[in-house]
Parts: C-alpha cells; structure tokens; sequence
C-alpha cells in the first residue's frame, strides 16, 4: 500500500540550516505491492550499516545505530512506502519522508544533510486543493500524487447559494430593490466571499496550489474576491456537482503538469532575457560565489548530477579528495538567502549545464 509524507518548504529549509558533525543521508528506492515484503527494509538495512561505517565518533555511531533499528523494527511503518524513501539522522534526531518521485539510492555522511535528492519532491509538487464550488454545494478535494482523492472539512464553509438568495431583497433599483440577474449576481458574490473567508481561515501559511473548478458566473466571480496567493489561473470548468473526485484527481493532475511545464518555459525565457544584462550565469565558479552572497534569484540544478567540490567563505571553489556534491552546497545557500531552487533534469537547464542561475541583481 502506497503512502506519501512530503517535507514542506519550512522544513526543506531546516533541514537546510542543519550544521552537526554527524548528518547522515540515506534514499532508498522502495516498491510497493512487492512479492517480497522485506526487500525495501533490507535495502535500507545495508545503506544504514554503509553509513554507520563511516561515523568515526563511537557515541555518535551507538545513537545512530539505535535510531535506525528502531526504524527498521517497525513493521507497520514498512507496510506503507511510496517511491523513495527520504532519512535524514543526527545522534539527537531522525526525520523520514516516503515521497513519490522514483530518486536514486544514495548513502552521505558529513556535516551537513545532502538536501538535493528530497529537492525534487517540493520544487513541482504533485498535491493541490481543488474548490469544487457550485450553486448547491461546495466541498473542498485534496489531491495527492498517489493516493486518491478526498473532501476535507472546512469549518464554516456555507452550504450552498440558497441561503444568500433568501436573503431580504436589496436596495438599488428606482424601486428600491435589486432584482433579476443583477441581483443574482451580488448575491453569488457574497457567496463567494463567505466561501474565501473560511477557506482563508483553513490556508493561511500554507503554499499549496488550489485549482478552481466552477461554472461562469460562479468562477469569475469567486476569482474577484479571492486572496489565497496559490491559486492557479487555469481551472476546471463547468459544474463540479457532475464530476467524482476521482475525476476531479485525475484532470488536477493533468492540469499541474501542464502548470508546471509552462511555468519551466516561462523561467528558461526569463533566464534568457539576463543574460545579456549579466543576471544569468552557468558558470560554476560564477554560481558559487553568487549564492555564497545571497544574490540567486533561482537556481536550476541537475537532480542527477554530482560535482564533488567545497565552496570556502568567500566563495572560492576547491576539489579537495572525497568532497562532497558541490551542487547541493549550492542548492543550500540559495535555500538559505530565501532564493528559489529548481530541482530538474538535465534537459530543462539552459545550455545543458549541471547548475545555472538567475541573479537578483548583476553581481
């Protein structure tokens, strides 16, 4: 059985800002539905005592091992893996993330934690809220990357338009009164406004996208009192009282795909466009040294790709034996300076570099 829990940005960034002797980070590629239950833990298994071999503090290495035969112990927690399986360790700490993107198995053991692999998971993430808004009923669908759609409660969300249309008549009119589709239409406004106010309550802090998915004029009037920041442009049209949520699922996924595709487009332009004024680098020393002083923008970094390096304060690279990824040194200073990385392929950077960049400013 598939479960997912994905680290948000705020803890992406903590893990970010860890600086402890012993960080160890293991991704493990896990299966579900396997034949062979215990394939995915004996996999960790082995990458956990890879690891531990390298953790030359003895204390350091006993509180390591307890927390990972703790985790390997608990067989309900094997029972409901996704994709990968994300674990991140001190000897004070351990935080794990099953996550749906197919990661390659990798094992690190530094100061720091190797954050670029868990990247991918919140740069495109496959979840939104859907607003399934009609004059009947509204409900709220979670839409996660593998498991099926579901309502979640909002409190105070109002049932349906009926109420407002009940409503005493309003005054506008040479008679005094608002009626007809005019009537109806501020009517649906206020509607939609008690719609946004609990939604408001329910997404405050939060980034996930929410998706539309309402007949006109419900949609364009939702639209202007909306103030919940992720919500997307595209929806789904027409009326959601007609559509499953499994289909709601199935179309949101669609549509964020295609989001995120034009939202890559839109930034390969937009690293185009600096170039010719001196804001978008692809040169490693160049890229290092600019997170190094905070003035990465964005950042596009190769999911796959490994440049063994350090980057000192000043932002001079070395390639010292046995460095660690330089790229994910990288990825962690932007993280840090609050800029934006994008964690890709090699086939969506600009000139087919491991890492380019786009400044705030020319440097």
């Amino acid at each position: 059985m598939r479960h997912t829990d994905i680290p948000t940005h705020g803890e992406v960034v903590a893990l970010a800002a860890e600086n402890t002797p012993w960080c160890v980070s293991v991704y493990t590629p896990t299966e579900v539905d396997t034949p062979t239950p215990d394939r995915n833990r004996v996999a960790f298994e082995n990458q956990a005592k890879q690891a531990l071999g390298l953790v030359e503090d003895k204390a350091a290495r006993t509180a390591l091992e307890e927390e990972f035969a703790d985790l390997a112990a608990d067989e309900d927690y094997w029972r409901y893996q996704s994709r990968t399986l994300a674990v991140l360790a001190t000897p004070d700490r351990m935080r794990t993330f099953r996550v749906p993107n197919n990661l390659s198995a990798s094992t690190t053991v530094g100061s720091r934690f190797a954050i670029k692999p868990l990247l991918r998971t919140v740069t495109f993430p496959q979840e939104a809220y859907v607003l399934a808004l009609a004059e009947n009923a509204v409900r709220l669908v979670a839409v996660t990357a593998d498991r099926p759609a579901r309502d979640v409660s909002v409190p105070d969300l109002p049932p349906g338009l009926n109420d407002y249309l009940d409503l005493p008549p309003l005054g506008r009119n040479p008679h005094g009164r608002l009626q007809g589709g005019e009537g109806r239409k501020v009517r649906i406004r206020q509607y939609c406004r008690a719609v946004e106010h609990a939604l408001r309550n329910m997404l405050s802090g939060s980034d996930t996208p929410l998706i539309l998915a309402a007949a006109e004029p419900t949609a364009s009037l939702y639209r202007s009192v909306n103030s919940y920041p992720g919500l997307l442009a595209e929806g789904l049209p027409g009326n959601p009282e007609r559509v499953s949520d499994t289909e709601i699922a199935e179309h949101v996924r669609t549509l964020l795909d295609q989001h995120y595709a034009e939202e890559l487009t839109e930034l390969r332009t937009e690293f185009e466009k600096r170039r010719g004024d001196g804001r978008g680098l692809v040169e490693l020393t160049d890229i290092a040294r600019a997170a190094t002083f905070g003035i990465v923008q964005t950042l596009f970094v190769d999911i796959d790709a490994v440049v063994p390096g350090t980057i000192g304060a000043d932002g001079a690279i070395a390639y010292p034996d046995d460095a660690p990824d330089l790229l994910d040194d990288i990825a962690r200073r932007v993280l840090l300076a609050n800029g934006r990385v994008l964690a890709v392929r090699a086939d969506d950077i600009p000139d087919g570099v491991p890492v380019a960049a786009i400044l705030r400013y020319a440097g």
